[in-house]
């Protein structure tokens, strides 16, 4: 039975992952971790879990959590995670970050885009990002996951076989991407209160966002080139979910059944992606609630442009189902174990 214990568990993150852990057979939490509710139960937080968890919230001393468990999942705000890991708790544990301290490679290009120092520049190129469909060879084994964004995650699923195969010109991407308000946190802020939110629709962090770099980080990647793209991410009045709608030029003529290919080539036996039958899309309430990312794309012949389309749910494979995707790989375990909860819909 793997130990966990899970710096932040009263975000919402952090909610969703110890809602998968305690239905997950091969694992138990025995760390609720939790600077905001030391020793309050964690089920008065959270009353979903009432009767099942009885446990209280205790703090945040990874050095000691890392003495008592096999994997510690950090749901924390940037750069907590980097201003505390060590040698001695990567040397007893394994660690899921679901902060964005590990995913960028370039030091410098993290702390001009969170605006902050980074304090542990020394275990950024260890850090594996934690994209199971793409790096799970990677994953296999890491002592340091860095688990990616959840805007992220969509963006890059959704292009991934467009730009890895050639057929776009990556650097005429355009991503429009709509968020539900779990995606901002449960902190409390003026922006995300109700009548803020409902019956409203914005753009925000207009080419500032943060998922920007790693974004262009992780499919620059999967070209070998330099991806610069622009990323607009909107605030959409529902609790979750992540729609993506991506546009890019076509680097030469091609077919439906071409692209198709491409998709089936890289998704075909992945658990986690389904890629939709010709003219169906993505919605974001035929993944709530689950570990799937759907995908799908529409070829404009007119204007010699793509139109590829992805959704997901932002706290699960966007944030705390990915991180237990990830926790399965590193110990060897079915990958889909905890995670095949089916969408809720409604």
């Amino acid at each position: 039975m793997i130990k966990a214990g899970i710096i932040g568990a009263t975000g919402y993150a952090g909610e969703e992952l110890v809602r998968i852990l305690l239905q997950h057979r091969e694992a138990e939490i025995i760390w609720y971790g939790s600077r905001s509710y030391i020793e309050q139960k964690y089920a008065d937080v959270y009353r979903n879990f009432f009767q099942v968890v009885e446990e209280s919230c205790l703090d945040d001393n990874m050095d000691e959590l890392c003495k008592q468990v096999d994997v510690i999942f950090t749901a924390t705000p940037q750069g907590y995670l980097a201003g505390m890991i060590n040698e001695q708790i990567l040397s007893n544990a394994k660690v899921i970050d679901l902060s964005a301290d590990f995913r960028i490679k370039d030091v410098k290009v993290y702390e001009e885009w969170y605006k902050i120092n980074h304090k542990s520049p020394q275990y950024i190129y260890e850090a594996v990002y934690g994209l199971c469909e793409i790096n799970r060879e990677q994953i296999r084994g890491a002592r340091l996951i860095a688990n990616p964004g959840c805007y992220t995650t969509c963006s890059i699923l959704t292009l991934y076989p467009l730009v890895k195969e050639g057929i776009i010109d990556e650097n005429s991407i355009i991503v429009d991407a709509k968020s539900g308000t779990t995606g901002a946190g449960r902190g409390a802020k003026v922006n995300n209160l109700f009548c803020e939110v409902n019956e409203n629709i914005k753009a925000y962090g207009v080419l500032t966002h943060r998922h920007t770099p790693e974004i262009e980080e992780q499919l620059s990647y999967a070209c070998s080139g330099n991806i610069k793209m622009i990323f607009t991410p909107h605030l959409v009045p529902m609790n979750r979910g992540i729609l993506v709608t991506a546009y890019a030029d076509l680097k030469k003529e091609a077919s439906y059944e071409e692209v198709r290919a491409a998709y089936d080539k890289y998704y075909e036996k992945e658990k986690f992606v389904r890629v939709l039958e010709k003219d169906v899309y993505p919605e974001t309430r035929y993944v709530q609630g689950s570990n799937y990312v759907d995908v799908n794309f529409k070829l404009d012949m007119r204007t010699h442009r793509v139109v590829a389309m992805g959704a997901l749910d932002n706290v699960v494979k966007g944030a705390a189902g990915q991180a237990v995707q990830n926790m399965n790989l590193i110990f060897g375990l079915p990958e889909d174990e905890g995670l095949t909860q089916l969408p809720m819909c409604f």
